[in-house]
């Protein structure tokens, strides 16, 4: 593909639909097919939440009751409202609630540190946080730490509830392209978490094409195991199932255990995860001698983080399945890509770009790190109605990668080959992808720093088979006896789990520039090709 000249990719047909006429019957708002699919199909399975199984018209039942509950406790139209929590039927009934009274709602996972949820309430100001304590014990503590209300919802479980607050509400749009849904938070350890505005129409693209690209719908039982934190797991498992007429199993974390045991007794038939739930499952299985038993499975896909050769190859011996790939960020709701579910490649592709977005390659700057085909590479840009609105409140953030006619640039140095097939080269962000979680280099960073013994640290992600780990070179001050197990203990005390190094180099100085610049690509490849002590 030449650089710098804008694609479209083709219309095509998708489930005996094309993707044109897919789009243009996209409702205005999330809840809307939901609650027609409640009427067109009422006794249909929606939901399976633990012991609670929910049809359609059960699911629009509590969708139209939570709405007035919600309109009770003084949420307007506008809103922004915050869920703390992991996957529940709270936390999806919440969602769609809201969607009818048009306010937002920003989806944090209760496992993030409470310096970090309190940073994401800070910058939203929402007008009220629900914690869905059932769900979650993380959710309950973090709801207890901020006095929130307790309840037992009828229909919701155990929940906490915070005061009403007197914040100020959002213009409402009438149209889905322009009115927000949800928001997801990509930072918030260093003071200036950004909040990610996904549109409804940006979120329902996502959710009527990549889904309907997994053929599915009625019948289908999907896996839900991906936080809706997370947006793969909001747009692509969760509203992709519901939108489409699929039954969703919505599970809070995952457990290797738990879900072989639900692939085999509630026949599971659509399976969306990261590569290092696939890796643990394997190893699971290694573990104990066991053979998959998945009677019922006819989809598997991996995304969230680079997928390897090796991984796909073993994944795709224990179950029998291709494992289809694809490619997205937060900022487009997430997927630009994916394979095609008659696909079969060998390779690494991430597969075509979606029906109907636009994209480009523009030339690396002058220090981008182009492999030898560099003519063929380049930074990719996107244009769709899965774009993000925007950061929330940072317009200054919202420039530096999105224009103002809707071109996003994912930051990623990507090349097609002569079937339009996407390849992901690298990342010119430092980001660091860890089990389908974006983690941000400076965030780290800047809590390591914290620690008195500690001068300056330098974070770097380190590729190992179907993740990335957490690598942090740490420069001690003069003459300090740094102890790696009290840092530990105070990292652990400041960041998420799945934030916090896997291994601490200590060091006597970083390498760096005359000018002071940290060489951090001398320090990537001490972390990922040679002993990093």
């Amino acid at each position: 593909m030449a650089l710098s000249v804008t694609r479209q990719a083709p219309d095509e047909c998708i489930f005996g639909r094309l993707a044109s006429d897919l789009v243009a019957e996209l409702p205005e708002r999330l809840s809307t097919r939901v609650l027609d699919n409640a009427r067109c199909f009422p006794d249909q399975a929606a939901l399976v939440d633990g012991e609670v199984r929910w049809s359609y018209a059960d699911l629009g039942r509590e969708i139209l009751e939570a709405r007035a509950w919600l309109a009770s406790l003084g949420v307007r139209p506008g809103d922004r409202l915050m869920t703390v929590g992991e996957n529940s039927r709270a936390l999806v009934v919440v969602l769609l609630a809201a969607s009818e009274l048009d306010a937002w709602v920003a989806i944090v996972n209760s496992r993030l540190s409470a310096r970090e949820i309190d940073l994401i309430r800070d910058d939203c100001q929402p007008r009220q946080v629900f914690y869905t304590s059932e769900a979650s014990p993380d959710a309950e503590a973090h709801g207890q730490r901020h006095s929130a209300e307790r309840l037992v919802h009828p229909a919701l479980g155990a929940l906490r509830v915070g005061t009403l607050v007197d914040s100020e509400p959002e213009p409402v749009a009438a149209s889905g392209a322009e009115q927000v849904a949800a928001m997801i938070y990509t930072s918030g350890t260093t003071g200036t978490p950004k909040g990610v505005m996904l549109t409804h129409r940006g979120i329902l693209y996502i959710a009527s094409i990549s889904g309907g690209m997994r053929h599915l719908g009625k019948g289908q039982r999907v896996y839900g195991v991906l936080p809706m934190s997370h947006v793969f797991g909001l747009s692509s498992v969760c509203m992709g199932s519901l939108y489409n007429g699929a039954c969703l199993y919505t599970v809070p974390r995952f457990d290797a255990a738990m879900m072989l045991d639900a692939l085999k007794r509630e026949r599971i038939t659509v399976l969306q995860g990261v590569p290092a739930m696939y890796a643990r499952t394997l190893e699971f299985l290694r573990q104990r001698g066991q053979t998959l038993e998945a009677p019922a499975l006819i989809y598997i896909s991996a995304g969230g983080s680079p997928l390897d050769a090796d991984i796909k190859r073993r994944v795709e011996a224990a179950f029998g399945l291709t494992l289809h790939n694809g490619y997205g960020l937060t900022e487009a709701s997430p997927t630009i890509s994916q394979t095609r579910i008659d696909d079969r490649h060998a390779s690494n592709t991430v597969g075509r770009v979606l029906p109907l977005l636009e994209y480009r390659l523009e030339p690396l700057g002058a220090n981008g790190d182009a492999p030898d085909d560099a003519d063929e590479v380049g930074e990719l840009w996107v244009r769709g109605p899965n774009v993000m609105k925007g950061y929330f409140r940072q317009p200054e953030a919202t420039q530096a990668c999105l224009t103002e006619d809707g071109w996003l640039n994912t930051g990623d140095i990507a090349r097609f080959d002569e079937d339009d097939q996407l390849y992901i080269v690298g990342r010119s962000k430092e980001l660091i992808i860890r089990s389908g979680f974006n983690i941000y280099p400076p965030d780290v960073e800047a809590v390591i720093n914290e620690h008195p013994g500690v001068t300056l640290s330098a974070v770097v992600g380190r590729q190992v088979p179907g993740n990335e780990e957490v690598v942090a070179f740490v420069q001690c001050e003069p003459g300090a006896d740094l102890d790696e197990t009290a840092l530990r203990a105070f990292i652990a005390e400041r960041l998420a789990p799945y934030k916090r190094p896997t291994r601490i180099v200590l060091v006597d100085s970083l390498p760096a520039t005359a000018s002071g610049k940290i060489l951090k690509g001398r320090l990537r490849d001490l972390a990922q090709g040679k002993d990093a002590t």
